[in-house]
């Protein structure tokens, strides 16, 4: 046969591609092979590397150790590779006996020095076939790459044209190679294990048997899992032509692999061991890092970069890797390109993990800065010139005054999950402590004439060109849904002009290749149908909006509602959830707003009370304060400890259901969570950032759950669709829509050119404000105010404060993205953000109906249930940024009846009497009891309970013609009939006491 299709041939492939690059062709045999079966070391090669670039040093343990020195040096090589891992005795060399033996030399960062050089070349890249390993037993791995001797990975291939793939490759690895054989023993020998066929490629830091935990190091194909088709090789070629090259791999070695240790907690929060993982970069990581530096080395600083990668694309390591990068970039003359690394971002897991990482590949300490303090530690470390300094968004206005002093130099802002936020005042604010460009660059860039420009003006242009893009710093934005904003502002602009993510990592590849979880596999959704009468005689007209919106809150805020939904919730959970993930998994109910919230965390006590469940607490997540009939509540209160105890404390096994408002809806990573119970509108990236809080992977995992009571399937789905591959832009922001808005503001005639000027003089005048310049500013506005008040009408009033808001978000927006000045539209800009503050607010006709309505008919059904699945189809485009002018408009006046049945028509259905609200007609009938308003009328609240509890099954059992089903309910279960009594009786002893 023409045609080789054996494994052996994909070997030889393989071998004679390395051998091509550089590496030797290496048969360990006779006694070689006998000493490598006890200590893993190719120790002839070994020895030839360290004779031909320290001769001198095996000199000075020759005197010393005569005749052994061979094996004294191998056994002293030995002990240091079992206590501290080949990565740092590789990176960092060992000593014995004074000398100081170099294991391998990395490429020098610049060719200046030759001795450098001559060291590196001296490097013994080997590539071994049919290795036998073990004096125990006669198996062989099929491929060992060795660096001077030291073995640093083994690959298993397979052939799918001999009918076996990746997964015979990694079954032999968990099978046939026994951890405890010293190659294969975690951190001492071998630092990766690839599984490899024709077509993909998996690797592992550590086997364990079944418990190996393999991950893939695909390219990824076309936005999903696995590699591209390439042209006359296979499509896992780039292993061998790529990653295992000899620089690549030393790359590797010295500057991205690392030991993370974590601590392992009991369910108490106990730390009781630590655990510790090799890390070898996954191939998007490697590949963005190195795309990223070497674009660097080219452009120089002052470009933007966005890196779109999903959840679960492992960005703490991504960033740390990238900030230790980015602080070693030095230009041809050998100066660091960046004066610091500024990363900014909430995460806490970031801090101690790039500290860590960039001292095991640095191996000093001070390099990284974690600002914990004040705005002035953050001032003092880019002064400084730390090399990388974490901080939050938070911090960066605060020290606008405090850094006037330092020399301004480059700097490179990584952003964690870059969303707005970091595209409004608080980046402008950052840009302009950095930034030294100077005015006339800034006009040269600008096309603006420098010579017809007063002080004034030149203060504005240097404004203007300080809120910009700037020569001086480089932005990395990291982020999985980027919004369009985040696109124009960071994307890699192409021929047409449009923005595009720098690299990308895409969530369909992410959930494919198992890193995350697809949240939308198991998702059902419920619909709530109710029906509400008026509880007032009138017929009052209200704004329809405002009732509407009123209506559906009374609705929503119910107690029977939210009891309801708790019921459904608690259920479920106790019969789903708690069994997954070993009986560890946990579930959040993302609430309407912080009242809901409060609500359901009373609900929730109640109802676990009720029923007596003692394997169940729910903890309640809210910012501030929430007043509800006049009762103050607030998270810590409520949960019995402090605001920043709950991620910890959610993760010990005490607590099950976490219920949130508006909190840890994003930038939560909590594995355990596995069910999501929504009662929240979610649109839009907010859909994908919540329910996205489920995907996280853990051993056990293989599933997640959501129950929707608002939200539709086709919606959600819709949500979800642009991030599920590459996001891009359907166009970009048009600076010109300024000009529109501008001539729009203008004719309105409420400001004056010579009113705009005088403002800006004061703004720019460069002296310290005094209270003299506010009321020279006041009065000033003052005439614009007067004319908005005399001489427009209502309908122009809203116009002008419409396109006045939209000029201001539009004009700071397209600051951040374009090259782009104009000394008017920026004077128009400052003059309008003081005069918006000073003309009249829109008074807003409230509408409060709470007691102008009753529900009716309540009932929760299943509408949907399955997977809403997502569409393969490359890239989605999003709409830009649109500033909507935020225009009041009188609102419509219906008839409370007209709206109210509207509502019905809409979340009605054919109610049956089981339905029916019964647990209210009890309470208005024993309301209603003459005999029972006097007990409760002459007795105290517990003295009154008593006559109650002995009364309530009489007016029960007169109600159970018009309603058997519910009232047999109640006969029946006990429980049920003590939770509508107890529920009851605050509403019954207030209602009879009135």
């Amino acid at each position: 046969m023409a045609i080789d299709a054996t494994e052996k041939g994909f070997e030889t492939n393989i071998e004679s591609c390395l051998v091509q690059s550089g590496y030797v062709k290496r048969q360990i045999t006779g006694q070689a092979l006998e000493v490598f079966k006890k200590y893993a070391i190719d120790t002839e090669v070994l020895f030839q590397f360290l004779e031909a670039t320290q001769a001198k040093s095996l000199e000075r343990l020759q005197n010393a150790y005569k005749d052994q020195y061979k094996s004294k040096v191998i056994d002293r090589l030995h002990k240091e590779l079992d206590k501290r891992g080949m990565i740092d005795c590789l990176r960092h060399g060992i000593k014995d006996y004074g000398v100081t033996l170099k294991l391998a030399y990395n490429k020098p960062v610049s060719s200046m020095n030759r001795t450098l050089i001559e060291q590196y070349e001296q490097n013994i890249f080997t590539v071994s076939r049919q290795v036998y390993y073990s004096s125990k037993n006669n198996n062989s791995i099929d491929m060992l790459i060795s660096l001077n001797g030291l073995p640093i990975a083994v690959l298993e291939l397979k052939n799918q044209l001999t009918n076996q793939t990746v997964e015979n490759s990694k079954k032999q690895f968990m099978n046939d190679r026994d951890p405890r054989e010293l190659l294969f023993q975690f951190k001492k020998r071998a630092i990766v294990f690839f599984a490899v066929d024709t077509d993909e490629v998996y690797m592992t830091t550590q086997l364990n048997r079944d418990k190996t935990f393999f991950l893939p190091f695909n390219r990824g194909n076309n936005g999903g899992k696995g590699n591209p088709i390439v042209y006359n090789d296979y499509r896992t070629s780039y292993l061998w032509n790529d990653i295992l090259q000899k620089d690549s791999l030393l790359d590797i070695l010295f500057r991205f692999v690392y030991v993370n240790q974590e601590d392992i907690q009991d369910s108490s929060g106990e730390i009781i061991d630590k655990k510790e993982t090799v890390i070898f970069p996954r191939y998007h990581q490697l590949d963005v890092v190195r795309k990223i530096e070497a674009d660097v080395n080219e452009k120089g600083v002052g470009q933007n970069y966005l890196i779109q990668h999903s959840a679960g694309s492992g960005k703490t390591n991504s960033i740390s890797w990238l900030a230790h990068r980015l602080a070693k970039v030095h230009d041809e003359e050998d100066n660091a390109v960046f004066s610091s690394v500024i990363v900014i971002t909430d995460r806490r897991v970031l801090d101690k993990q790039l500290q860590d990482a960039v001292y095991q590949l640095e191996h000093k300490a001070g390099m990284v800065e974690k600002i914990d303090k004040d705005s002035a530690q953050l001032a003092n470390a880019i002064a400084n010139g730390t090399r990388i300094i974490i901080t939050t968004l938070q911090k960066f206005p605060f020290i606008i005054e405090k850094v006037g002093d330092f020399n301004k130099g480059k700097y490179a802002i990584i952003i964690d999950e870059a969303h707005s936020s970091q595209g409004g005042k608080a980046s402008t604010a950052m840009t302009n402590i950095l930034s030294d460009k100077t005015l006339e660059e800034a006009l040269e860039a600008d096309r603006i004439a420098e010579e017809n420009m007063g002080d004034m003006e030149e203060k504005i242009a240097e404004t203007i060109a300080k809120s910009g893009k700037q020569d001086n710093i480089s932005f990395f934005a990291f982020t999985a849904t980027p919004k369009p904003k985040t696109i124009e502002k960071f994307g890699t602009y192409d021929a047409d002009g449009k923005p595009h993510a720098f690299h990308v990592y895409t969530m369909r590849q992410a959930i494919e290749e198992g890193f995350i979880l697809d949240v939308l596999k198991n998702y059902t959704t419920y619909k709530t149908f109710y029906k509400v009468a008026k509880s007032i005689d009138d017929d009052p007209e209200v704004a329809k909006g405002k009732a509407t919106k009123q209506i559906a809150k009374y609705v929503s805020l119910h107690p029977h509602n939210i009891a309801q939904k708790t019921e459904i919730i608690i259920e479920h959970y106790r019969q789903v959830t708690r069994h997954k993930i070993g009986g560890r998994a946990k579930a959040m109910v993302v609430t309407g707003s912080r009242l809901h919230a409060v609500k359901y965390k009373q609900a929730f006590d109640k109802y676990i009370k009720v029923k007596g469940y003692d394997d169940l607490k729910a903890i309640v997540a809210f910012s501030g304060t929430v007043q509800d009939g006049g009762v103050s509540y607030t998270e810590p209160d409520m949960n019995g400890f402090g605001e920043k105890e709950l991620p910890d404390k959610f993760h010990q096994d005490e607590y099950k259901v976490l219920l949130v408002a508006e909190k840890y809806q994003t930038g939560f990573d909590e594995p355990l969570l596995h069910t999501m119970y929504v009662d929240k509108p979610l649109d839009g990236i907010k859909a994908v950032q919540t329910l996205s809080r489920l995907n996280r992977t853990c051993r056990g995992k293989n599933d997640t759950f959501v129950l929707d009571f608002v939200n539709e399937a086709e919606d959600i789905q819709k949500a979800f669709q642009p991030y599920y591959e590459v996001t891009g832009l359907e166009s970009t922001t048009d600076p010109n829509l300024l000009y529109d808005l501008q001539q729009e503001l203008d004719a309105c005639q409420v400001y004056t050119e010579e009113e705009i000027n005088k403002v800006c003089e004061l703004e720019f005048s460069g002296k310290k404000k005094t209270t003299k310049t506010q009321e020279k500013l006041n009065s000033i506005l003052d005439h614009a105010v007067n004319r908005f008040n005399k001489d427009l009408t209502q309908e122009q009033k809203d116009d002008f404060k419409g396109a006045s808001t939209k000029f201001i978000r539009t004009y700071s927006f397209i600051l951040q993205i374009a090259p782009f000045a104009d000394i008017d539209l920026h004077k128009l800009y400052v003059y309008l953000n003081y005069l918006l503050r000073k003309l009249p607010k829109n008074v807003s006709e409230n509408v409060y109906l709470a007691d102008d309505v009753a529900l009716e008919y309540y009932r929760n059904e299943k509408v949907f249930e399955g997977s809403i699945s997502l569409q393969v189809q490359g890239e989605s485009e999003l709409k830009p940024t649109s500033h909507g002018k935020g225009k009041s408009v009188e609102e419509e006046k219906e008839r409370l009846s007209s709206i109210i049945d509207r509502l019905n028509e809409r979340f009605g259905t054919e109610f049956t009497e089981t339905d029916k609200l019964s647990r209210d007609q009890i309470k208005e009938d024993m309301i209603k009891d003459e005999d029972l308003a006097q007990k409760a009328k002459n007795n105290t609240k517990e003295n009154f309970k008593f006559s109650y509890e002995k009364a309530f099954m009489d007016f029960v059992i007169s109600r159970m013609s018009q309603n058997e089903k519910f009232f047999m309910k109640m006969l029946e279960n006990n429980d049920f009939k003590t939770l509508i009594m107890e529920d009851m009786f605050e509403e019954v002893y207030e209602g009879l006491r009135q």
